[in-house]
């Protein structure tokens, strides 16, 4: 495949095969998936997902007998992939997942039209969505329009109905010169009724004008919304083929290390070398694992970081309240970061500390250093959880190496596939600087 399997078809293919599971034997299963035989197919899924991915794709025995299992369940649907020509009715995703695990011509390219049909489908119901709130949001605009209008034809008519009654009072105050004092008396009494009548004509003409205003408003904050979301699926590629990208050049990089290390042509290799036997002079297994570096050993830290494309995430306060704890925070986050600079500048390696945020009382005026990215937590937000996106955000197979003594951290970075070390590891390299 030339992408990874997307997420929904990746979560159907875990499904289908927990589901599958618990026809097989423990014989049947590949030993990383026996633990998992006396579980449900829910608790399958959830607990030993990544382990059934893995065999499916890796162990080709154990995916013929998941594949026997859906050709039982699903004749029809395993019929037609064989055939080429998958029902146009069934669910792509469907489709994808059976395609995947069956391997029938052209798998590949079913399971990434799935992918990109289940995206396309996504931004249409989004764009359906902003559609209709836009439609609603018109229609209020025209319903307050409506009710605007109306409430000020009604004003028109009591001021015109008060302007009768006010003509009819002054002809009768010039037929009746007696009651002068009293018409005069009613006379203020009306106009004080206009008065208010108009203030209220006027504050209410104010909350409408505010209500319009609000209005379009929404309707402004709807509209980008849907440009944001148009945006976004545009730029959802992009970052695909950034990531892919950057796997690429690790590979690379690692095929480019592995050909100087071994500077072997090609031309000298004969099929008596591929033999495996025992020459005079070379070392066995056991004399190479008596060579591995100890966990404790600072090289092992430079071995590490002089993988390609190295990237080396930092857990901040773990390291500094393990390495110098009486110092002020300001000063132990100057004096890691100091270290970090020169260790980059050593190795080469991508280099990203990540302190956290909630020890702040105010915002940070730092310059980071050249070679070393600095970045704090948001509110609500640990270190650790934005350390385990930082590893979920690199592509499969490249290097990551995550330094913290916290376990959690440390066991959630190696399930993500980044290679966890201790502080004290670091901390004994940078006093070796």
């Amino acid at each position: 495949m030339e992408r990874p399997l997307p997420e929904k078809v990746r979560r159907r293919v875990v499904a289908v095969t927990g589901d599958a599971l618990g026809g097989l034997t423990i014989a049947e299963l590949p030993p990383p998936l026996r633990q998992y035989a006396r579980f449900t197919p829910q608790r399958r899924a959830k607990f030993g997902g990544n382990a059934m991915a893995a065999a499916l794709e890796s162990d080709a025995v154990f995916r013929q007998r998941i594949a026997s299992r859906v050709r039982e369940q699903l004749p029809e649907l395993a019929g037609a992939l064989d055939e080429g020509s998958p029902p146009p009715a069934a669910d792509p995703v469907d489709v994808a997942a059976a395609a995947y695990i069956l391997r029938p011509p052209g798998w590949a390219k079913l399971v990434a039209a799935a992918g990109e049909e289940a995206q396309r489908a996504q931004a249409e119901r989004a764009g359906e969505e902003a559609q209709r709130e836009l439609a609603r949001l018109r229609a209020e605009l025209s319903h307050a329009k409506g009710a605007a209008r109306d409430e000020a034809e009604r004003g028109r008519r009591e001021m015109e109905s008060l302007r009768k009654e006010l003509d009819g009072t002054q002809r009768k105050l010039r037929s009746a010169q007696a009651d002068v004092r009293r018409r005069e008396a009613s006379l203020r009494k009306l106009q004080e009724e206009l008065d208010a009548v108009r203030s209220a004509a006027g504050t209410e003409k104010a909350a409408l004008d505010s209500e319009v205003r609000r209005l379009k408003s929404r309707l402004a904050e709807t509209e980008s919304a849907l440009e944001a979301g148009r945006r976004a699926a545009r730029e959802g590629r992009s970052v695909e083929d950034m990531r892919v990208r950057l796997l690429l050049d690790t590979v690379l990089d690692a095929a480019q290390g592995l050909r100087r290390e071994l500077a072997l042509p090609p031309s000298e290799t004969r099929p008596a070398d591929t033999v495996d036997a025992v020459e005079p002079g070379r070392m066995s297994a056991k004399d190479v694992a008596a060579r591995a570096l100890s966990e404790t050993d600072p090289a092992l830290l430079d071995q590490l970081l002089a993988l390609p494309q190295a990237h080396l995430v930092v857990d901040g306060y773990n390291v500094t309240k393990t390495g110098y704890p009486a110092l002020p925070l300001e000063k132990q986050r100057l004096r890691l970061l100091g270290g970090l600079a020169v260790l980059a500048a050593q190795s080469g390696a991508e280099v990203t500390c990540v302190f956290d945020g909630a020890e702040l009382a105010a915002p940070v005026l730092l310059a980071p250093p050249r070679g070393v990215r600095v970045l704090f937590s948001k509110p609500g937000q640990t270190a650790d959880e934005l350390i385990r996106r930082l590893v979920r955000a690199e592509p499969p197979g490249r290097a990551v190496v995550v330094v913290s003594s916290d376990r959690e951290v440390a066991d959630g970075c190696a399930a993500a596939g980044a290679r966890p070390v201790a502080s004290t590891l670091l901390l004994k390299r940078l006093d070796r600087s």
